[in-house]
């Protein structure tokens, strides 16, 4: 299978730029609870928007998902769903660990399980190992968790010198045991994202064999695993919506007194969602250029989403005020990711 890693490596950025950048447009929802802006934006992320780009570049989409076996529409489908509830447990993560400790967790879990996972599966993970391409790869991936551990522990700084008195607050619901059991089962879940492309690797097939270019092989692959974090995420919200009596704001009933300027928060819960799904749009186009080596293309998409949510907390000013070795220490953790990304990038272009 050929392709362009280094250009590959160019479409993750991307896809990590987007998916940094989703949440900014849901902060200036207004007046929505966060089960509804929350769903309103998903269903852009998880039914508008795959499916609409996939129509337009993919050859036959209809036909195509129709000849794919039931088995790997389930597949797909269920590692979608467990994605999700991955997604669901992040903040909890966060609530009983804090920002730093919860993401190095949390985030270090996902990257393993996602990039590790298929090719232990499938059984090649010895036969990769054994190539100096594969060997440059593995250290790549190495080299992303020594960043996010490097950033975890700049963030935790972050927070001591920041928090003053606020710091018994965030102590009080510290809970260790519990947090971990959370983030283990949290990263864990959320690298089944890539367990789910993986097992699209018959729709690939039959997209490219409809006639599809193959950049584009792998969004029909996201209709369907989107599918199944949507199911998640769709009865989590509807349950906090019925709990919150909350479901009237979708029509601009007001919770709080201040009515919701519906216009402006359809348009910038489309804009979240969309972004959201960029994401995952430049995953496939990495991944569709990354050759046999495509398992690393989750490392590639953890590591750009952590380097650029740090440069957003740089421009929206949430490290200014902290000590010079804590920033120091956080650009250090970048350039850990960067290097990383070029490491890998460097691998798979040696195996092409």
């Amino acid at each position: 299978m050929g392709g362009n890693p280094l250009i590959g490596v160019l479409f993750h950025w991307l896809g990590g730029l987007s998916s940094a950048s989703f949440y900014v447009p849901y902060r200036r929802i207004q007046a929505w609870s966060w089960e509804i802006f929350w769903l309103v934006g998903g269903v852009f992320s998880w039914l508008i928007a795959p499916w609409l780009f996939a129509s337009i570049q993919t050859h036959d989409l209809l036909g195509v998902l129709a000849r794919t076996p039931q088995s790997t529409w389930f597949w797909c489908w269920f590692w979608g769903a467990m994605w999700g509830f991955g997604g669901l447990t992040f903040g909890l993560t966060m609530r009983y660990l804090g920002l730093s400790l919860g993401m190095a967790v949390a985030l270090g879990l996902t990257t393993v399980i996602g990039t590790m996972g298929p090719p232990i599966f499938r059984g090649t993970l010895g036969e990769l190992a054994g190539t100096p391409s594969g060997q440059m790869t593995f250290v790549g991936i190495v080299i992303t968790l020594a960043g996010i551990l490097v950033v975890a522990s700049a963030g935790r700084r972050k927070e001591r010198e920041m928090a003053g008195s606020a710091a018994s607050q965030s102590v009080s619901e510290f809970n260790l045991p519990k947090g971990l059991a959370i983030a283990v089962f949290s990263g864990i879940m959320s690298g089944c994202f890539a367990w789910g492309l993986d097992a699209g690797a018959p729709i690939r097939a039959a997209t490219l064999a409809a006639g599809t270019d193959p950049l584009w092989q792998g969004l029909p692959v996201l209709c369907v695993v989107l599918l199944g974090g949507f199911t998640t995420n769709f009865l989590w919200c509807g349950w906090l919506i019925l709990r919150n009596r909350s479901a009237g704001q979708i029509l601009g009933a007001s919770a709080t007194g201040e009515k919701p300027p519906l216009l402006r928060n359809y348009a910038l819960a489309a804009l979240g969602g969309t972004l959201w799904y960029f994401q995952f749009f430049f995953y496939t186009m990495g991944e569709s250029q990354m050759g046999k080596y495509g398992f690393s293309s989750w490392t590639l998409h953890m590591a750009s989403i952590i380097l650029f949510s740090t440069l957003w907390g740089f421009a929206l000013k949430e490290w200014a005020g902290v000590r010079g070795g804590t920033r120091l220490l956080v650009w250090t953790g970048i350039g850990a990711l960067l290097l990383s990304t070029v490491v890998i990038g460097v691998g798979n272009y040696l195996a092409a």
